[in-house]
């Protein structure tokens, strides 16, 4: 019976990764097009009927495309990066409460913090194995802007767990059966979602990928396969924070349709933040980070832990 349940898991984890790239590739034509109708022109859609197959012709065409790798890199290094780079945020699907139950985590949300955590030393090999400058100087924009947010990130998800008393992603569901968290913590919700940003290094706050003055970062020396592992690992995270997102502010029940609606929609403002917003200033994110979103997130913390202490 445990070799049966132990199968039975291995199958369902590599459903669900299948499920989360499939997912990533159209989240990928879904930009293109929203982006195209911001900037009034199409988007793709020649690829199939309006362009549908677009991403899968996309990934063929990077995947079969020659790997070549800077003469003074660190081969093996400079190669597995971008495979951690997206085994991490494939990995971190596993936290989300499904109601099929194959990995129900009480610890849910450490481990959140934990692998979003570990997800920093992929951008930080990537930037330093291939031996340029360029990718260097990315690769610390990136490093200091995801460590900067994770703290606020992680002070804003303590507030959280004072009040629910609760590890386990799923306590979110049920504490909002009657009304959502986003209509209590409203200030929260539109600080989370500035933070989502910075983490996943998304405009207006893509300074890892700063075309201007970087020329693209720290996956500048990276091509073909590499690219894409990158890219695929970047977009996984964006659909896994707009997940988080919908579930503890928009809470719902996993199985329901109206929960991927819900985090289609917040994967939308992402890619709006995108179309509208022009490039921060890195100074000002720093300044951000450490003299607002901190001493606010602490405030919050203190002022939470109050109510509940006056609850009792």
């Amino acid at each position: 019976m445990y070799l049966f349940d132990m199968i039975m898991s291995i199958i369902l984890m590599l459903m669900m990764m299948i499920c989360v790239l499939i997912s990533v590739a159209y989240l990928t034509l879904f930009e293109r097009k929203i982006l195209g109708y911001i900037q009034l022109r199409k988007g793709p859609n020649k690829v199939g009927f309006y362009g549908l197959f677009q991403p899968f012709a996309d990934a063929i065409k990077l995947f079969t495309k020659e790997q070549i790798y800077p003469v003074n890199s660190n081969y093996w290094v400079y190669y597995i990066s971008p495979i951690m780079g997206l085994f991490v945020p494939l990995f971190i699907w596993l936290v989300i409460p499904y109601k099929f139950g194959y990995l129900m985590m009480n610890l849910g949300i450490l481990l959140t913090l934990c692998l979003l955590s570990i997800g920093v030393y992929s951008v930080m090999i990537a930037g330093w194995s291939s031996n340029s400058n360029y990718s260097l100087l990315g690769g610390l924009r990136a490093i200091a802007q995801t460590i900067s947010y994770e703290v606020s990130l992680s002070l804003f998800l303590l507030c959280f767990l004072i009040y629910i008393e609760s590890f386990n992603l799923l306590s979110f569901y049920y504490y909002q059966s009657n009304i959502w968290f986003i209509f209590m913590f409203i200030p929260l919700s539109m600080i989370w979602f500035v933070i989502m940003l910075a983490e996943t290094h998304r405009s207006p706050f893509d300074f890892a990928e700063g075309e201007s003055e970087l020329v693209s970062g720290f996956n500048v020396e990276y091509g073909s396969g590499g690219f894409a592992l990158i890219f695929l690992g970047e977009y996984a995270s964006i659909l896994f924070m707009s997940f988080m997102f919908t579930l503890i502010f928009l809470g719902d029940n996993f199985m329901n349709l109206l929960f991927f609606l819900k985090s289609g929609f917040i994967s939308y403002m992402f890619i709006w933040a995108r179309g509208t917003l022009p490039r921060y200033r890195y100074d000002k994110l720093m300044y951000l980070a450490w003299k607002s979103y901190l001493p606010i997130s602490l405030n919050f913390m203190i002022l939470y832990l109050g109510f509940k202490i006056l609850m009792f």
